[in-house]
């Protein structure tokens, strides 16, 4: 996220919506796509035309001065208090509706220029309700809590606004002046330039190449082509990819470091600015996570970086390979000839979610049946899957590219389980509670993920499918735990450089990157050669434009196995706290809402707890490995 007052309501509107932009999703022209309509969503319950659509930002524009009419005026009494928080609370929702409809049109075509217009000009919006509202904070710190507490006392309708409110003033000391807060307002466009920068050079602009693999297949090595062809089963034809793609990427990697370094720089301006002591502090603090959080998942991490190391020897063992290289991560463990078509994956959901009770499972199944998704790629879409929840009064969105594989209907459950997360959040909190944190919800959609892996381990019909279900299981492990943390000592590492006076490039952050790369994967322990061919990494990740949040990952699914393992053994109890946790949403610190479950993510604990679940899988793939000797 590119803001920290994450629930300062429209004061930070602008920024807020800047950060949806790499998370959000929508219709470009289906009708051109040859797709079967079924497949794409229906956005006539966000507005029934883009003529509607223009009809509320032209509303929204005229509207934008409002914003500040309570100015000097939010200390006057509980109930002057309140009317301005709801006016607010009321135009930021219809803001973020108008901003998930533009924002999607673009992400499912980013070459089309009516996208970019729409976004365009939402971000303009965005900029000037920024401005309007930069005052509330400044005034909110002012007034003290004691006057604020007694209003919270006096008016019963503020407690829907008392954890922004007290948010504020814990935040109090990293509020500026008004006018200082409105010039900040003012550089949120500027301060996303970078991002954008970054995704339309390479998801719309580099002309990446073909190659033709081994069995005469042209293919094409797009973003979703690399994803798709990295883990062929003929390892000539990976390292054909992979000589390619990132041939492709160190061709640009000069750019990539101008894009990054200039979204580096911004955060490291920003946290100094609001007198933060780091750039880490300033990201976690809008949830209010200690450091701690952060610095002791790394620890832990590395302290244990021998598990993954094992975890490389045993992949090399099973793909009987003595020289592994980055081109074997991803190839199945065993291969298999099953697949996984969109209907046949919501079928396999539908069954692994009955564990969490028949109401959840009516829900599911009636939201997936409708048009919430978008789900195959197409020239120019946006890469990856996502979910957007934005739209408050509307329902979720899923963007995917799915590829009938394993790892697809992964990601299909991942993805439902964020919208489902932000259902029963919606169900259950207002608005104003409604923004719940990433640290939690990506507990909630990993979580799905593992109760679908859990299912299909459950109706394997043989120890090859069972090796095939196990080998995703560590690769999972690997992938959104320990590479997570990876490109979290990666993302502290460059910004550490920036703090430091350092110049940042793109040639220094392939090193910094490179470095990181051969400790994780035992490079000088002979476990993997790491080449410079895959250092230029960083420049294909997205995330790292988000801030500090790639981190959440890996302390997701540490409390996502936690939450499974507790419902497996504590029955309808255990499924009615994690229900709970589900609809708390954004109703308190994401710490404290996992704290509340029983789980304290500053320890050591979880994250022992999670690579320990990865020595149990090897063991058991051990074992059956042995037993065919």
């Amino acid at each position: 996220m590119k803001t920290h007052f994450k629930r300062t309501a429209i004061s930070l509107i602008c920024t807020g919506l800047l950060a949806l932009s790499g998370g959000t999703l929508l219709q470009a022209q289906e009708s051109q796509s040859g797709i079967n309509e079924q497949y794409t969503w229906d956005l006539t319950d966000f507005y029934p035309s883009k003529e509607a659509w223009e009809a509320e930002l032209a509303r929204l524009r005229s509207e934008v001065d409002s914003i500040a009419a309570y100015k000097g005026k939010l200390g006057d009494n509980a109930s002057t208090l309140l009317a301005a928080l709801d006016a607010g609370s009321a135009y930021r929702k219809e803001l973020l509706r108008v901003w998930t409809y533009a924002s999607n049109i673009r992400n499912t075509n980013l070459g089309d220029p009516n996208g970019q217009d729409m976004v365009g000009r939402l971000q303009s919006l965005a900029q000037a309700a920024g401005a309007a509202s930069s005052y509330m904070a400044p005034e909110l710190v002012a007034l003290g809590a004691e006057r604020i507490e007694a209003f919270i006392a006096e008016e019963p309708s503020l407690r829907k606004h008392a954890l922004f409110l007290r948010d504020t003033l814990r935040q109090g000391k990293h509020v500026l002046s008004p006018e200082t807060e409105q010039v900040l307002s003012l550089m949120g466009t500027a301060l996303s330039a970078s991002q954008g920068a970054r995704d339309m050079l390479a998801n719309a602009e580099i002309e990446w190449p073909r190659i033709t693999l081994s069995d005469g297949q042209e293919v094409h090595l797009t973003n979703a082509g690399y994803s798709l062809h990295r883990a062929d089963p003929d390892r000539e034809d990976r390292i054909a990819v992979f000589d390619a793609f990132w041939a492709r990427y160190k061709d640009f990697e000069s750019t990539f470091g101008v894009t990054l370094n200039g979204e580096v720089q911004g955060n490291v301006a920003m946290a100094k600015a609001r007198k933060y002591d780091n750039t880490l502090q300033y990201f976690l603090s809008g949830d209010n996570i200690p450091e701690e959080v952060y610095r002791t998942l790394v620890k832990v991490t590395n302290d244990r970086i021998g598990v993954l190391h094992r975890y490389f020897e045993l992949r090399a063992r099973m793909l009987d390979i003595d020289d592994l290289g980055y081109h074997d991560i991803y190839p199945n463990l065993v291969e298999t000839d099953l697949t996984f078509p969109i209907d046949e994956t919501r079928e396999h959901m539908l069954a692994s979610v009955r564990l969490l009770g028949e109401e959840f499972s009516d829900k599911f199944a009636r939201a997936s049946a409708d048009r919430w998704m978008h789900v195959y790629p197409q020239p120019g879409k946006r890469s990856g899957a996502y979910m957007s929840g934005s739209a408050y009064d509307v329902h979720p969105l899923i963007l995917l590219n799915h590829q009938d594989t394993y790892g697809s209907a992964s990601t299909y459950a991942h993805e439902w389980g964020h919208a489902m997360h932000q259902v029963l959040t919606n169900e259950n909190q207002p608005f104003e509670l409604a923004n719940f944190s990433i640290f939690t919800t990506e507990i909630a959609a990993i979580a799905k993920e593992i109760l679908l892996q859990e299912h299909m381990l459950e109706q394997a019909q043989s120890d090859d499918e069972r090796l095939f279900y196990l080998g995703y299981a560590l690769e999972q492990m690997r992938g959104t735990y320990f590479r997570q943390v990876m490109f979290s000592e990666f993302e502290l590492a460059i910004h550490e450089e920036v703090e430091k006076g350092r110049a940042l490039t793109g040639a220094r952050m392939t090193e910094i990157y490179g470095e990181i790369l051969k400790r994780y994967h035992g490079h000088d322990e002979g476990v993997m050669q790491i080449t410079e061919r895959e250092m230029i990494e960083w420049a294909y990740i997205p995330h790292f434009y988000y801030n500090f949040y790639v981190y959440q990952y890996a302390t997701s699914i540490a409390g996502a196995a936690y939450f499974v393992d507790q419902m497996k053994l504590g029955g309808d109890d255990a499924v009615d706290v994690y229900l709970d946790f589900l609809k708390a949403g954004g109703s308190d610190y994401p710490v404290e809402i996992l704290k509340g479950a029983g789980l304290d993510m500053a320890s050591p604990d979880p994250y022992n707890a999670v690579i320990d679940r990865m020595e149990v899988v090897m063991d058991e793939i051990e074992a059956i490995l042995d037993k065919r000797k």
